[in-house]
């Protein structure tokens, strides 16, 4: 083989690689993107719930005593 010849092979490959190279790039930008949507989402929920199980407490705090019947709450604890 020629030395021309493996000069032109090495210089695809090196094309080649250096396109793969920036098409991982993007699609790294994208997934970090998308990590950082998804994380804001699970700390939205994560206080969504968190209210949640407030209002509940607050609602079972409110019920009536039932007749000597301890009432479970949520968090396992009883009234």
């Amino acid at each position: 083989m020629s030395n021309q010849n493996q000069i032109d092979q090495i210089t695809e490959r090196v094309e080649r690689l250096l396109l793969r190279y920036e098409e991982l790039q993007r699609t790294n930008a994208l997934l970090d993107e998308q990590v950082g949507v998804l994380t804001h989402e699970c700390e939205s929920l994560k206080s969504r719930l968190s209210a949640a199980r407030a209002r509940v407490e607050a609602l079972i705090e409110r019920l009536p005593e039932s007749s000597g019947h301890p009432i479970k709450t949520p968090t396992g604890s009883e009234r």
